[in-house]
């Protein structure tokens, strides 16, 4: 047998493989090509059609939803055919790839810009999209507040729609869900479980596997913060097992570094660095730098556990680096924590607390700003609502101006028309119609000194916390933020009831005497006794009704007192029908109070005790026996003023 040419054996194979693989190039761009073209033609008839339905809109813009080039694109045609739904579809998706980067004033804009597209088509389900995505940028931002609002708002507006889409039911739960992780991140865990579980319980209802995933994952999460590891890991076994099941990587990631973060506290490098490892590449590919950093710094944590320093020093610094330029202080701190370790391990002490200090500095940092983006929210829905406020005392302003020219007018048509008889019965409907207007113009000049009231105090208490915060007391902050979020929120429950329980309002005069012991740098003591034998919560007084008092026992009596400071509430039985309050401060005295408040240039007389008084007289009225107030002066033996005594005498049914 002859031997083969080897050359010329060796050449005609290469030139077969060449033209395989020329056809199979040919084939493939072919195939590229038609996709290309039906995706074109699916935009097309898109643009045409112009459905305003979310699903119908996402069935053709699906695949492209991660694209920014096909996003920009497919933007200027829908503003070309004046399809202003397709538009706001694609400005939300916009948004979300520009969060995901951590762009987030760019995707706050471009999710703005889609809820006022979606305002003006009047689209609810484009409008809670936009105001949950909203939401969850400012989250990441740790708006906290603003954040809430959004969220709040797309639930509200979801939850009142008759008969939801498949889309808004979807939406109610990316509300719930959002809202926990608002609790979550001010670490009110247990309220942030409750709303995962309802979004939970929804999603299971929807047959959604991936509001199940996501929900599952962030209450492990939230019982990981808590210290309940193993129930933890149950719910994020849950999560991954479902992300497996619908294909979903980002998921699987999100899953597996939580799941190594939990071997990782319980003392298993080796299991943890097991599961790093697979998804350190998809991580990788995902570009989502707090994910990315996050998995990062645990792999060097896992390694620091084995004992591999070097490898744990450049896994934690890569994290470090890359948290650093996404702009996310949070993981930053994380990784400055563990280098801190690793510094122990190699034995540099010094390094060590260098990186301990940068990372207990970033935690200051973080908690400062939380706090003071949630002040600046709240102090700027103040303002809003003093605003509106204002605008509407102003309207009431002019209402009583028109009723004022609209009598006048009356009167002159009427004096016009007297004669005789007819003059007289003309006078004596102007004098009922006069009587009329009256009542109104009173009801109204009510309701503009109530308006006016109120800002007052909030303000002075919105401040005094304030400058806890610049002070950087953060837990005197935290403190009596609590203290005047219950008080106000007990406010606007009283102003809406007619009557109330004496325990209740025990317990809103304690958190009011909290605040305003703020302006006194707690220098006043105050205590409140119950005789033995009475039930607070079984006599019912007038909502709101002790703290006009207690005001006019701070501000007139104690406010100029040298000294100790004291109010004593006493509550006692009088007899069987009635009980009796007492408010006793050792203040200047009313006759003293009357001196300072005739040498003050600007003038401002109380009317909170007439006001009180009056809504006791009425309120007495549903009762059998009669309730009564009683001012008394306190005197030293030698007759020098030591206080005022107020007492209440309530009846009891």
């Amino acid at each position: 047998m002859p031997k083969p040419h080897y050359p010329l054996f060796w050449f005609q194979i290469l030139r077969k493989t060449r033209c395989f693989i020329t056809l199979v190039f040919f084939v493939f761009c072919g195939v590229l090509s038609s996709q290309e073209m039906d995706e074109e033609e699916a935009h097309e008839r898109l643009l045409i059609l112009k459905p305003k339905s979310y699903l119908d809109i996402e069935k053709v813009l699906k695949p492209i939803r991660r694209d920014t080039v096909k996003l920009n694109a497919f933007i200027k045609k829908a503003e070309n055919y004046g399809y202003e739904e397709g538009k706001a579809y694609a400005l939300n998706q916009l948004g979300t790839v520009y969060r995901y980067q951590s762009k987030f004033k760019k995707s706050a804009l471009l999710h703005k810009e889609a809820l006022s597209i979606a305002e003006d088509l009047d689209n609810d389900e484009l409008k809670v999209l936009a105001l949950n995505m909203l939401g969850v940028v400012f989250r990441r931002n740790d708006a906290i507040k603003t954040a809430l609002d959004y969220n709040q708002q797309a639930l509200e507006l979801a939850e009142s729609i008759t008969n939801p889409s498949m889309h808004i039911k979807r939406n109610i739960n990316v509300s719930l869900n959002s809202i926990g992780n608002l609790y979550q991140t001010l670490g009110q865990y247990d309220l942030a479980i409750s709303q995962f579980k309802r979004a939970l319980a929804n999603e299971k209802t929807l047959n959604n596997k991936r509001g199940l995933a996501i929900n599952n994952q962030n209450i492990g999460d939230c019982l990981e913060q808590k210290g309940a590891l193993e129930e933890a890991l149950t719910y994020y076994r849950k999560s991954l097992s479902i992300n497996e099941e619908i294909s979903n990587s980002y998921g699987q990631v999100i899953c597996k570094n939580s799941i190594s973060q939990i071997y990782l506290k319980q003392a298993k490098p080796k299991e943890a660095l097991q599961l790093l490892k697979q998804i350190e590449q998809p991580a990788t590919v995902i570009g989502d730098p707090f994910i990315s950093s996050s998995m990062l710094i645990n792999l060097g944590w896992a390694y620091l556990s084995l004992g591999n320093l070097k490898e744990a020093e450049k896994y934690m610094k890569t994290g470090k680096q890359m948290a650093s330029q996404g702009e996310i202080p949070s993981m930053v701190m994380y990784a400055n924590k563990h280098l801190s370790d690793l510094e122990i391990n190699k034995g540099n002490y010094q390094e060590a607390l260098l990186y301990y200090k940068e990372a207990d500095r970033f935690d200051k940092e973080i908690t400062s700003e939380r706090n003071l983006r949630y002040m600046n929210d709240l102090i700027l829905r103040y303002e809003s609502e003093k605003k509106t406020s204002q605008i509407s005392v102003l309207a009431k302003d002019n209402e009583l101006i028109r009723l004022r020219l609209r009598k006048n007018q009356t009167t002159i048509l009427v004096s016009a028309l007297v004669i005789g008889l007819i003059a007289t019965i003309l006078f004596i409907m102007y004098r009922q119609y006069q009587s009329n207007n009256e009542k109104r113009v009173l009801g109204l000049e009510q309701h503009m000194l109530r308006s006016q009231m109120n800002p007052h105090f909030l303000f002075n208490s919105l401040n005094s916390i304030k400058l806890y915060i610049i002070n950087n007391e953060q837990k005197n902050a935290v403190h009596y933020l609590n203290k005047f979020s219950k008080l106000v929120r007990r406010i606007l429950e009283g102003s809406s009831l007619k009557e109330t329980q004496l325990s209740e309002e025990l317990e809103t005069v304690e958190l009011y005497l909290n605040i305003e012991n703020i302006r006194f740098s707690n220098e006043i003591d105050y205590n409140i006794a119950i005789e033995d034998g009475i039930h607070p919560e079984q006599v019912k007084i007038p909502s709101l009704v002790l703290q006009p008092f207690l005001e006019n026992a701070i501000w007139h009596g104690l406010s100029a007192k040298e000294g100790q400071k004291n109010i004593w509430i006493n509550i006692t039985r009088k007899d069987e029908s009635h009980i009796q309050i007492a408010i006793v401060d050792n203040g200047v005295g009313r006759k003293v109070s009357e001196e300072i408040k005739e040498n003050r240039v600007l003038k401002r007389k109380s009317v909170g005790i007439d006001i009180t008084k009056e809504r006791l007289a009425n309120f007495a009225k549903d009762y059998q026996y009669d309730f009564s107030v009683e001012i008394i002066d306190l005197f030293e033996d030698g007759g020098q003023p030591k206080g005022t005594k107020i007492v209440l005498e309530v009846p009891v049914i």
